[in-house]
């Protein structure tokens, strides 16, 4: 992906630093993408299964040590 623009032969610093950077990671880009499969791209949460959970939750004693049962 490219997504400078140059006009006139023109390249901002940061345009040239981030291609720099590609050139000397070539990785660095299926690095991200690693990254943010890890952290963000989840699997759409099932709603019966969230349901069932809520629904199945002992609520806890205010005092969780007093075993006054």
């Amino acid at each position: 992906m490219k997504f400078s623009k140059q006009i006139n032969g023109y390249q901002s610093d940061i345009t040239k630093f981030v291609e720099e950077l590609k050139q000397n990671n070539p990785k660095l880009e299926e690095q991200q993408l690693a990254g943010r499969a890890l952290l963000w791209d989840k699997t759409p949460i099932d709603l019966d299964s969230q349901l069932r959970t809520k629904e199945s939750r002992v609520d806890q004693q205010p005092y969780v040590y007093q075993n006054n049962h």
